[in-house]
């Protein structure tokens, strides 16, 4: 059974936000009113993300991060999804993105059941949002043959013209 380390990652973050998105127990509580308006992503951005799904894309993507490694806390994920702090005529440097777009999202997914906070203060994945993630992985990689299923018949179609 092929798990969310067998997905390509762009494929199994899509595939989880619309999962997300359809559900509607996820929950934009904190963000509900500023979400497309106000709210960067970290100090360093100067506009706030253009896609109005950014909130679940970035939800699937700490889930997934979380997943492949045991025991993250909201420091780690402001560092991935951290980046170039531009500064003018000096050197750029990295720069960490938001933790209150971090925790807020941590929060949300552990009122689904999604994660749960370990003995140190970090985040792992519970039970229940590990079988979530492999049933979507396993839902990306059927897709993903079928697409190439699909593909050979049209080939075979057009070597028999």
């Amino acid at each position: 059974m092929p798990g969310v380390r067998d997905v390509s990652a762009d494929a199994f973050i899509a595939a989880y936000s619309s999962h997300l998105k359809r559900s509607g127990k996820f929950s934009l509580y904190f963000f509900q009113h500023l979400l497309n308006d106000i709210v960067k992503t970290g100090a360093y951005k100067e506009l706030a993300p253009y896609d109005p799904d950014w909130y679940y894309i970035r939800a699937a993507a700490v889930a997934r991060h979380i997943y492949l490694r045991k025991d993250v806390g909201i420091g780690a994920l402001t560092k991935l999804h951290g980046g170039r702090n531009r500064r003018g005529n000096r050197p750029s440097h990295h720069a960490d993105s938001s933790a209150a777009v971090q925790r807020k999202i941590c929060q949300s997914l552990e009122k689904i059941g999604v994660l749960e906070q370990t003995e140190n203060g970090g985040r792992r994945i519970s039970q229940d949002g590990q079988r979530d993630l492999d049933r979507i992985a396993t839902a990306v990689v059927e897709a993903a043959k079928e697409d190439d299923d699909e593909e050979e018949e049209d080939e075979e179609e057009e070597e028999e013209e």
